[in-house]
């Protein structure tokens, strides 16, 4: 029997899982690095910590399965994008890793479009520029911590370091680097032209040689060996950004589905052979199939609220569930459940991090009342981040000749099915998932197979290993009261429009 490892770098959660050449989830393990708030709007982690959590995440696992290293065909790893992770001349990290969920650098942005640069730089990536995206937190870094690009010799998206660390060889990964401003999507190579609008000519030599999801990466050295139990010279391959690997995961090799990721960033997406080069869209990037590009429609609006919610409002929820044994999760969902859907909860607004309408909008409730309970708030995160996927859905549709066929949903919306007959009967499509739990570690697996012999390619591999649930249909019935309830959040949104400069003038007072 061969096994495939996936590890899976989130924001601040790390995991590792071990699939069998069938697809079955035969272990996993996971554990949480630190999110370090140095300032609002600031998020990072400390690279070695995180480094150190790969290798107990890769012993757990192998333990929970009961193999050894010997037995492991291939490793790959996925990570989230954007972000930035910056490797030392000194063969030390420069500084704590930055997160995608940053915002520090919302002001470059505003000023490249005002100025006409995100106009050209869109001629060359196919993306509109986010804050979060390597070129403006170095252009950030540029301005704010002189001497630190001249320490950095290699700058890393996340699951490139990771992979790094493992092999001591320095890549990037196509689908990583085509989504974050660093790649001329038409010619498939780095752009000197590309970087000098972003004023980081400096950066060209600082990015590490692209290569393909499948391509072999280095093997995992002496050192990794040792820390992670895996054997010295197993293969690594390139793997890729978690969004591609999700969509893997979930099946989708063509273009007939779209795929939905409910994690802490709300990733809608679908693959096609051309880009959508009319501006319509936020990123177009590689996808890890050769010959298709994922269109994609973001932001950190999504699942990542629920968590917010239970670890800031419910406390004493939190610890009764621990002690009785039973799933936070599945009471929150129990919760929700006896709000009837036509009940009005207050419009919740899910930018707690960040937002897919204003730079400087933030996380709201509007038309609380004292009739209002928790449940009640809860219930309307739940919509509210299910109302943000359908506004980036809109903007997809839009793209498309035809509607899909369905939605491939992944993250944890997936692992409720109360949740999940939400996003049907908002988006008003058939929704599907994958019958595994940690889909960004498979859509690994299915990398490692392709790479490693087991099957000719990566569709090929998806074809072999997923395992697609059932489709959970839409209610029309529902699906008219999530209209009215949609257009009332579309409606709040645009009635704030004008507050977040003034909000975002007294946080720089203050």
């Amino acid at each position: 029997m061969k096994y495939y490892l996936g590890l899976d770098n989130g924001g601040t959660a790390t995991k590792a899982a071990v699939f069998d050449e069938s697809g079955r989830e035969v272990a996993v393990a996971g554990m949480d690095t630190a999110m370090l708030v140095p300032r609002p709007g600031f998020t990072e982690r400390d690279m070695e910590e995180m480094w150190e959590a790969n290798c107990q995440v890769v012993k757990g696992a192998l333990a929970k399965a009961g193999i050894t290293g010997e037995e492991i065909a291939c490793v790959a790893v996925c990570g989230h994008g954007k972000g930035l992770y910056l490797w030392g001349k000194d063969g030390k990290p420069v500084r704590n890793g930055i997160i995608s969920t940053d915002n520090r650098a919302w002001r470059y942005p505003v000023k490249w479009k005002e100025d006409g640069t995100e106009e050209q730089v869109f001629a060359r990536s196919c993306q509109h520029i986010l804050s979060s995206q390597p070129v403006s937190l170095l252009a950030w870094l540029k301005d704010n911590e002189p001497g630190v690009l001249d320490k950095t010799q290699w700058i890393f998206a996340c699951k490139d370091y990771v992979r790094f660390r493992l092999t001591g060889e320095a890549f990037a990964e196509r689908t990583d680097y085509s989504g974050c401003n660093l790649v001329n999507l038409h010619t498939g190579a780095y752009d000197p032209e590309l970087l000098g609008l972003f004023g980081l000519s400096e950066c060209m030599e600082k990015l590490p040689p692209l290569r393909y999801s499948t391509d072999i990466c280095g093997h995992i050295t002496k050192e990794a060996a040792q820390k992670t139990g895996l054997k010295e010279g197993t293969p690594v391959a390139g793997g890729a950004f978690d969004i591609d690997a999700c969509a893997l995961a979930v099946g989708v090799t063509d273009e007939e589905h779209l795929c939905m990721i409910a994690g802490t960033w709300s990733i809608n997406e679908y693959i096609r052979k051309e880009p959508v080069t009319d501006g319509s869209v936020m990123m177009n990037s590689f996808f890890c199939l050769p010959g298709y590009y994922l269109v994609e429609e973001c932001s950190p609006t999504s699942a990542g609220n629920n968590e917010w919610f239970m670890k800031t409002l419910l406390p004493e929820l939190r610890e009764e569930c621990r002690k009785t044994g039973r799933s936070v999760y599945e009471q929150m969902n129990q919760w929700v459940g006896e709000i009837p859907t036509e009940e009005f909860c207050p419009v919740y607004l899910p930018f707690l991090m960040a937002s897919n309408v204003h730079p400087n909008a933030c996380g709201s409730f509007v038309g609380i009342s004292n009739f209002h309970t928790r449940k009640h708030l809860l219930r309307s995160v739940y919509e509210g981040v299910t109302f943000s996927h359908r506004y980036h859905l809109e903007k997809l549709l839009k793209t498309r000749g035809e509607a899909p066929k369905s939605i491939r949903l992944a993250g944890g919306a997936a692992r409720s099915p109360m949740w999940t007959q939400m996003f049907a009967d908002v988006m008003k499509l058939p929704v599907e998932s994958v019958q595994v739990n940690e889909t960004g570690a498979f859509g690994c697996a299915l990398i490692g197979a392709a790479a490693s012999g087991a099957y000719p390619d990566i569709s090929s591999a998806a074809a072999g290993m997923c395992r697609i649930s059932e489709p959970v249909l839409p209610d029309p019935a529902r699906s008219a009261i999530y209209d009215e309830k949609y257009q009332l959040y579309c409606k709040t949104i645009e009635s704030l429009d004008g507050l977040w400069d003034s909000v975002q003038e007294y946080k720089d007072a203050h």
